[in-house]
């Protein structure tokens, strides 16, 4: 289990590693026309091990439509869905896992709000926040954002590989790696210290979704 939290009866640290291997966040916009469930569906194929349900613009009522949608894809499959934010669309979809910034509601709040099988990821954005992560219920961190990234412009200053190097040697939990990461430097990120590989647009956008899946699969796997 997790030093500082694992709270999921479910999730030990080797469960949970594996889960978040390959970590697809949702982006309407990025998605070209397609739909949602053929994008996910494709990614999921392809080797992705995780999806993010992330919708800043939707309706309450559209966001649990799509979230329901993306569960019944999902579990037949056990690949963890993990909401954005919502604490409400996850209790009432049965999601596995919440992620959560910096102004969404506390973690340890959310923490007595959820089942004990649902894990919290939590957004870092600075040294204080991974020295205050080892107080909070949490599951993994979220290192947000790595570089630059076009599909999150209220992100803050990217913390680069070489901070991300500095947080792996402060804490224990998985880190997610997340911002501005494609095939061409997932192996430096790796390197870094990073357990698992967010993508947006580079899954959500590309010409082939799964075989996108597949590229970045493969990589992770033979590091």
């Amino acid at each position: 289990m997790v030093d500082s939290a694992c709270t999921g009866v479910r999730w030990g640290r080797e469960p949970l590693l594996a889960a978040l291997r390959l970590y697809l966040v949702t982006d309407q916009p990025s998605l070209k026309g397609r739909s949602l469930v053929d994008v996910v569906q494709a990614a999921v194929r392809g080797g992705v091990t995780c999806v993010q349900l992330r919708e800043k613009h939707a309706s309450s009522r559209d966001f649990y439509a799509q979230a329901v949608a993306l569960m019944n894809l999902l579990a037949p499959l056990n690949i963890p869905l993990i909401i954005n934010d919502r604490l409400d669309i996850a209790l009432a979809c049965g999601a596995q896992g919440v992620h959560l910034g910096q102004s969404d509601l506390p973690v340890q709040a959310a923490r007595k709000l959820l089942p004990p099988e649902v894990f919290i990821g939590w957004s870092v954005e600075s040294m204080e926040d991974v020295e205050l992560s080892a107080t909070l219920p949490l599951d993994y961190l979220g290192v947000s954002p790595v570089f630059a990234t076009p599909t999150k412009s209220d992100t803050a200053t990217p913390w680069g590989l070489e901070g991300l190097q500095r947080i792996r040697a402060l804490t224990p939990l998985p880190l997610v790696a997340i911002g501005g990461i494609h095939l061409g430097n997932s192996i430096q990120v790796l390197q870094a210290g990073a357990d698992s590989l967010a993508v947006v647009s580079a899954i959500c956008s590309a010409d082939d979704p799964l075989a996108a899946s597949q590229q970045l699969r493969k990589l992770i796997d033979a590091h």
